[in-house]
């Protein structure tokens, strides 16, 4: 059966009633990792938009044990649980960026859980030594195993300009060997990084469309506290053009037109911590965002006229 006919995309909520049966709730976990381009490695400030939580702000607290965490997390989204069914989202800094031992040791622990049903392990491509991957591939026997990857866009200049720190042959070599061992990659894509056109956009987009990835992250550029970012924004705003809301859902509508219906949208949005948004400031009302992108695709009929079913990750 498919759960999302009807609809303007396969949506991740659609994916995990596919695939479990249920609804499933992601829970955000700190594995207690640093990051190669944190730690002087590759650098020593991170990419320029990350926070100091290294984009788990949602996660919890790295003092508890994982099965403490997972615990912690349920409680949080108790009141919107229909379910107890989850996936262990380790989501802070780079997850596979640490001694093998200890990763298996988290990784055990957190799918020994009765409640949970899967791992979503964000990381960077660069981080996959071939001990990593014959881990990941052993534990995917046990329960699915998802890698997220911070892909951001496709351009070098972009990609400089940010300190994503890798190339793109980095990258798809990283998809590659993931692939062949059949464990689903889902790609990060920011939309409106500075100086990015909507045809730049679109070309990363349709760069991907073409690549055996298995879902996709879209989000908005947003800058957050105490970030390089936004020091950069401060003293160069005119560098920055910071999508309104109109122009995001336009840029966000034509992104999924470009993407065929087999990919997995994890994401249509993205909102830092309401404390440490700077801007725009539209995007922290996450729920009219979605709502005004739902009204939208279902005022468009360019798409065999089906409208979107906001994923309300």
């Amino acid at each position: 059966m498919n759960l999302w006919q009807g609809k303007r995309y396969y949506s991740l909520d659609a994916y995990y009633k596919e695939q479990f049966g249920d609804k499933i709730y992601k829970l955000s976990l700190n594995g207690g990792m640093t990051c190669p381009n944190r730690d002087g490695n590759l650098g020593t400030g991170g990419c320029i938009f990350c926070s100091s939580g290294g984009s788990g702000d949602f996660a919890t607290s790295m003092k508890l044990s994982i099965t403490e965490q997972i615990e912690a997390a349920k409680e949080r989204v108790a009141k919107k649980a229909k379910s107890n069914r989850y996936v262990a989202y380790f989501q802070a800094y780079t997850n596979t960026y640490a001694p093998v031992d200890y990763l298996r040791s988290i990784f055990t622990e957190a799918m020994g859980h009765e409640d949970i049903v899967a791992l979503s392990i964000a990381t960077r491509p660069d981080c996959f030594p071939d001990e990593v991957l014959r881990l990941l591939a052993e534990l995917n026997q046990r329960k699915p195993i998802y890698i997220e990857l911070g892909l951001q866009t496709i351009h070098e200049n972009s990609a400089k300009l940010i300190r994503r720190g890798y190339t793109l042959p980095i990258f798809e070599d990283a998809l590659n060997r993931l692939s062949n061992l059949n464990i689903p990659v889902i790609v990060h894509v920011i939309l409106g990084l500075p100086g990015e056109s909507r045809e730049m956009m679109l070309s990363t987009i349709d760069y991907l469309a073409k690549l055996p990835i298995h879902g996709i992250k879209l989000q908005l550029m947003h800058i957050l506290k105490n970030t390089d970012l936004e020091t950069f924004y401060r003293k160069e705003p005119t560098l920055f053009s910071l999508l309104q809301l109109e122009d995001y859902i336009n840029a966000l509508v034509e992104c999924l037109e470009h993407l065929p219906p087999h990919i997995v949208i994890h994401r249509i949005t993205g909102d830092g911590p309401k404390n440490l948004l700077i801007a725009p400031l539209w995007s922290g009302n996450k729920r009219n965002v979605l709502n005004t992108i739902q009204k939208e695709l279902k005022e468009r009929n360019s798409y065999q006229g089906k409208y979107i079913r906001t994923n309300l990750e």
